[in-house]
C-alpha cells in the first residue's frame, strides 16, 4: 500500500474516531490486530460495544466507500469481533457493527450497518 493511501486511511479513521468521541463514545481500541486481521475502531457507549469498519475514498470512481464492506468482509469482521471479545474484560450488553464512510473528506456513519 502506498504512503498516500496509508495517510488517507489514517485520516479517515481519525475523522471517524473524533465523530464517535463527540457523540459520547469511548474508544476501546484502534487498529486492533490479531493473526486473522484488523478491526479499525472498537468503541463503547453505555454498555454497547461498536465495531466500526472505516472506508475512505477521495472519489466515487470505484464506488462509494460503504460498498467495499462486502458480505465476505462482514463475515470476517464478525470473526474478528469474536476474537476481540474473547480477551475483553467484561461482556457487553449489546454489540453493533457500523461502517464509517469517508468520501472526499465528508463522513457518513452508518450505525447498525450489518
Amino acid at each position: 500500500m502506498t504512503q498516500g493511501r496509508l495517510r488517507l486511511g489514517a485520516a479517515g479513521e481519525a475523522q471517524a474516531a473524533a465523530w464517535y468521541e463527540a457523540h459520547g463514545y469511548r474508544i476501546l481500541a484502534r487498529n486492533w490486530r490479531c493473526p486473522d486481521g484488523e478491526l479499525d475502531l472498537v468503541l463503547d457507549r453505555d454498555g454497547t460495544v461498536v465495531f466500526c469498519e472505516v472506508k475512505t475514498r477521495t472519489s466515487d470512481a470505484f464506488g462509494v466507500p460503504a460498498e467495499a464492506v462486502t458480505v465476505a468482509k462482514q463475515r470476517k469482521l464478525r470473526r474478528l469481533a469474536a476474537r476481540w471479545l474473547e480477551q475483553a474484560p467484561a461482556r457487553p450488553r449489546e454489540l453493533r457493527f457500523d461502517v464509517a464512510a469517508v468520501l472526499g473528506g465528508r463522513l457518513e456513519v452508518i450505525e447498525g450497518a450489518f
